[in-house]
């Protein structure tokens, strides 16, 4: 059962009070970044009311974390607009092959990351479209623009920080301590269960999979929440690959009981599991008091660089051909339109569905317009007193902020893009200007930009679901053709990159495919205790026997396997012996090669 807390124990208009103040201290800080803004005189005062926008995040160390690297996008964003447009002032089209080309190389980069690290590597793609392609025709002008952005990003960052510490935004840690330990103790009943051999539950095992991995991206924002963050940061990382660790090991305890394994086989996979859970315990601890954890983990995440590449190849088309098409039709403007294009490429890039996230943007775009229409031509009406603007905002500002707590996906996406749209098409300035054709303009290229994106996306399709799977599982394949290749990893870490992957594969609608999902667990499956096994032997002094069970372990001879397991039973002295645990590692090994030929057998029939 999950525990309520007060915020969501009390309610105004049926909405948690946590939101509300979500959303009231965006919209202070959107207000505090035009009022900085308006005083210190910057050219592009929109760009700090769009960085508050982006960094609406519910905790103080997530927006943190997020403006530390929206900054640091920005500033390779800006260099390398600059040796564009240094390189290629004389040649437009040139100048469009190599955004496109950079765009591409970013998405690639942002395939092969997640959470904070994969947007910054887009927005350092959408920058230069911002930057270099807005002044096509002024190229000397690049350097100003660039640092006029810069100075408006540093103002919306300064904004939300000071907005965040003041109304005392909560931090992630003490939720994150709370989910880790109600995982710690459903993974304890997953392997209650075990104990009591009842069979093993795969969905329970798949679900816990998901979240504890889903968790990887959070526990980097811990660093910016206090100065003992980057001490909580690395025991929650520790926390989480230990978790996965013993997951495994339940899974393998439910396994070895319900097959009616060994006495000895599953005496020694329950004692792996008490360690294990005490592990947990100890690293759960540590994040609770502040102290640095037993062991320092890392969590890989696992990388396809086949499906990134690919993604990146269909970034650089889908702009190419809207390039094309801007400069065939000879708009006036064109790059504004061609600039929204890039952007929700980059940001697409970073959701399992690119094309879906074109979608929700094609339906914002005409919602934020009407809202922005009602806005600056009805309730400001020509008013240029910044007290009105900052009334005026609010309820479409905090309409939009409480929308993004939505737990629906749907209603959260949606908030998420009408507020930055809201923003873009009002375009605030000291004075504000209201001027119907410019609305007109800017709506209409927005959603042009966003139309215009989804025919292509429809004409080059992203990396279907489907492929990905396919892609994932030829790639687990072949590390177990080579299933003693070490890679640098220890046993705890290499175990959770693979479950970051099945992570992936679920993500990519793996649920639905069920030979593909049952596959890919056996290899989740093979891979641990392979290597558990390497581990094992390792410690092992006979060479002659540990080459034979290496050998026997590539041939998949689960016979040999048994006998060598048998010998050493006779020759260990007590349980705990290093003969004993290679001989448990080895049944189990046998079992789950014995289940995969199984389901090889049911799949070929």
């Amino acid at each position: 059962m999950v525990a309520i807390t007060t915020e969501q124990r009390y309610t105004v208009a049926n909405i948690p009070v946590s939101s509300w103040s979500f959303a009231i201290r965006v919209w202070l800080a959107t207000i505090l970044a035009l009022f900085v803004s308006f005083w210190l005189q910057l050219e592009s005062p929109t760009t700090a009311a769009l960085t508050v926008a982006v960094l609406a995040e519910p905790t103080r160390g997530q927006a943190l974390d997020k403006a530390g690297f929206r900054l640091l996008a920005t500033v390779v964003g800006v260099t390398v607009s600059i040796a564009v447009t240094g390189l290629f002032s004389q040649a437009r089209d040139l100048i469009l092959v190599a955004f496109a080309v950079w765009l591409g190389i970013c998405v690639f980069a942002a395939k092969l990351l997640d959470g904070y690290r994969a947007y910054a590597a887009v927005l350092s793609g959408y920058t230069i479209a911002f930057i270099a392609t807005q002044q096509i025709d002024n190229p000397q002008h690049v350097f100003e623009s660039g640092m006029a952005r810069g100075a408006a990003i540093a103002v919306g960052i300064l904004s939300i920080a000071v907005v965040n510490t003041f109304m005392f935004a909560p931090n992630r840690q003490p939720g994150l301590v709370a989910q880790l330990a109600a995982i710690h103790r459903r993974v304890r009943a997953y392997a209650s269960a075990a104990f009591s051999d009842e069979a093993s539950n795969s969905m329970t095992f798949l679900t816990l999979l998901r979240e504890i991995v889903a968790l990887r991206p959070e526990i980097a924002s811990l660093v910016a929440e206090s100065s003992s963050g980057s001490v909580r940061s690395a025991a929650a990382r520790s926390t989480v690959v230990s978790l996965i660790a013993e997951l495994q090991d339940a899974r393998t305890l439910s396994s070895s009981c319900v097959r009616g394994g060994e006495a000895r086989t599953e005496v020694s996979a329950r004692s792996e599991f008490v360690r294990r859970d005490e592990e947990v315990r100890q690293e759960l601890l540590a994040l609770k008091s502040g102290r640095w954890p037993l062991r320092l983990w890392r969590a890989p995440l696992y990388r396809s660089y086949r499906i990134a590449a690919e993604s990146g190849v269909r970034a650089v088309l889908w702009f190419a051909i809207a390039s094309a098409f801007y400069v065939w039709a000879g708009w006036p403007a064109a790059s504004v339109s061609l600039s929204f294009v890039a952007l929700m490429i980059g940001l697409g890039a970073t959701t399992p569905n690119p094309r879906g996230f074109t979608a929700v943007a094609l339906v914002a775009a005409p919602i934020a317009i009407v809202l922005t229409g009602i806005l600056e031509f009805i309730i400001l009406n020509g008013a240029d007193a910044f007290p009105l603007l900052a009334i005026g905002l609010a309820p479409f500002v905090i309409g939009a902020a409480l929308l993004i707590t939505s737990k629906t996906l749907l209603w959260s996406s949606l908030g998420r893009a009408i507020l930055p749209f809201t923003m873009l098409i009002l375009a605030p300035s000291n004075p504000q200007t209201y001027n119907p054709q410019a609305f007109l303009f800017t709506s209409v290229f927005i959603i042009a930009a966003a139309a215009f994106l989804f025919a292509t996306q429809t004409l080059i399709p992203p990396v279907s679901d489907d492929k990905r799977r396919k892609q994932f599982l030829a790639e687990v394949r072949s590390e177990l053709q080579e299933p003693f290749l070490r890679k640098g990893e220890a046993l705890e870490e290499a175990t959770f990159r693979d479950a970051s992957r099945l992570g992936q594969f679920l993500a990519a609608g793996g649920g639905k495919d069920s030979r593909g999902l049952a596959e890919i667990i056996s290899c989740f499956d093979q891979s641990a205790i392979l290597r558990l096994c390497d581990a094992k032997l390792m410690e092992f002094a006979d060479g002659p026997l540990a080459e034979e069970v290496r050998a026997a372990i590539v041939r998949r001879d689960t016979a040999a396997l048994r006998a060598i397991a048998h010998r050493l039973r006779e020759q260990a002295t007590h349980n705990d012996s290093i003969e004993a645990e290679v001989a448990a590692c080895l049944s189990l090994t046998s079992d789950i090669f014995d289940r995969k030929q199984n389901l090889d057998f049911l799949e070929a029939t």
